[in-house]
């Protein structure tokens, strides 16, 4: 009799824990849909952040006090407070300051790429002062003036020995433009939680994101892993 019990509660465990895909079927592709959200944001924000990160980098290698404090100060800043609230604040504060309705996406984008310039800096500053000073002292004898020295003879060099850590900079972007889905921003996680909503089911749709998250990162680190070995033989 006992023996007849557990049977029918294991049964019933099973029954209740049973993935249905095919109850989310219809709703894949407005889920895929926020991929083109996902990517696009990424992109962007990689973008001006690497951009940023490289100026703030000259600034904290900078031999003027102003631009060097500032370097560091802005570091401290975005490095010392959570990725969340500084969404937070620039989704909530700026129609309350400025006026401006901006939307989740535009919020995501210029937070992403504040915050990641602040870690990108810092990378790019530490490849800098890993190039041997003799590079910087040959251009300056061959009468190489400052600009030209950096983009053409410092930064490609800094950035092949950083390509690694500029690579898993941006494998942390790419996980962590899930946070958008807070402000409301149509991404991926974002479709994920409505399909849910309404097929109340959440498991197969939030594991059906996991895995395109996984994939992506997987893409990523591969095809960086072919750049270092082809830049490393070029070399």
């Amino acid at each position: 009799m006992n023996l007849e019990i557990v049977e029918i509660i294991s049964h019933y465990h099973l029954a209740e824990f049973n993935l249905d895909f095919a109850r989310i079927a219809p709703s894949i592709p407005f889920i895929l849909t926020g991929l083109v959200i996902t990517l696009k944001f990424t992109l962007i924000s990689a973008f001006f952040g690497f951009l940023w990160g490289t100026i703030l980098s000259l600034f904290k290698i900078s031999s003027l006090k102003p631009l060097y404090w500032f370097g560091l100060a802005y570091t401290s800043v975005f490095r010392g407070t959570p990725l969340l609230v500084q969404l937070s604040l620039i989704y909530f504060a700026t129609p309350q300051l400025t006026g401006y309705n901006i939307s989740g996406f535009e919020a995501g984008v210029i937070t992403f790429s504040l915050n990641s310039g602040a870690y990108i800096s810092e990378v790019i500053r530490a490849g800098i002062l890993a190039i041997d000073k003799g590079q910087t002292e040959a251009a300056m004898s061959l009468g190489v003036t400052y600009r030209p020295m950096m983009i053409d003879v410092i930064l490609p060099q800094a950035i092949k020995n950083i390509l690694p850590a500029l690579v898993n900079e941006s494998i942390a972007l790419l996980k962590d433009s899930a946070l958008v889905s807070t402000i409301g921003a149509q991404d991926l996680l974002r479709r994920a939680q409505i399909v849910g909503a309404e097929k109340y089911v959440y498991f197969e749709p939030l594991l059906m994101v996991a895995v395109i998250y996984y994939l992506m990162v997987m893409i990523l680190t591969v095809s960086s892993t072919i750049l270092e070995n082809r830049l490393r033989r070029s070399s």
